[in-house]
């Protein structure tokens, strides 16, 4: 079953892309809820979200994982998305994760600690199967990674554009001094999003196209040199 996330939940999330962001804030939000650090071993995550309002969370991870808890003589099988609902001491509404009990898998749907706490880690399956570990049984091994940064949209400084004038610049002033105008009004609505004004939409989305253009002037200016040079290329090869 794929999970799908909606578009309102995911406007409300801190969203983290890529193994390693993924990991650091698996890791944190276990710690931040009080939960053992080695609760959620995914690998290859592809993305993590958290809703901090709702305590939704999920992650997405290339494939299925299969891992088993030594100390607590547990196999615990994770999809390639798993989803709960998180907060103090516990994981509920849990999906995509099972443990096997016996000679069959059961799927998981809460894990909690006691509060107060007294080192013990309950897993609730479906059906009514519960069953009590030690805690540190599913403690990872080293320090808790710090607090991760959450994936942000590109923003118009990071973009770079290379142009391969003609040797005075006559041909690319024009469109740089457009496309540093179009990347500056970007800059601007950034500044003016980060210091918190609403209604700017319009003016961002202007800005938006205005820098479009001005890359795609560029990029003409740059196939018109290009032929210019190789018809100069060809009459230095006729002539020869």
């Amino acid at each position: 079953m794929t999970l799908t996330i909606p578009e309102d939940v995911r406007a409300k999330a801190e969203i983290y892309l890529g193994d390693e962001a993924g990991q650091h804030k698996t890791r944190f939000l276990l710690q931040e809820t009080g939960l053992p650090s080695g609760l959620l071993p995914l690998k290859d995550i592809i993305e993590c979200g958290y809703v901090e309002e709702t305590g939704f969370v999920w992650l997405k991870q290339r494939k299925k994982v299969d891992h088993y808890f030594a100390k607590a003589g547990r196999h615990v099988s994770y999809g390639a998305e798993v989803s709960a609902v998180a907060e103090k001491g516990r994981l509920k509404k849990i999906t995509g994760v099972k443990a096997k009990e016996m000679m069959i898998w059961v799927a998981l749907h809460e894990i909690c600690v006691d509060d107060p706490p007294q080192g013990k880690l309950h897993c609730k399956a479906i059906g009514g199967i519960s069953r009590s570990f030690p805690v540190e049984a599913f403690e990872a091994d080293g320090p808790p990674p710090p607090p991760p940064v959450a994936a942000a949209a590109p923003r118009a400084a990071d973009v770079v554009v290379a142009v391969n004038g003609n040797g005075n610049g006559a041909v690319t002033d024009e469109v740089l001094v457009d496309l540093t105008a179009a990347i500056g009004g970007l800059s601007g609505k950034e500044e003016k999003e980060e210091a918190g004004e609403e209604g700017k939409k319009d003016e961002g989305k202007a800005a938006a196209v205005a820098a479009a253009a001005a890359i795609e002037k560029v990029e003409e200016k740059m196939k018109e040199l290009s032929t210019e040079h190789n018809k100069q290329a060809e009459a230095v090869v006729a002539k020869n």
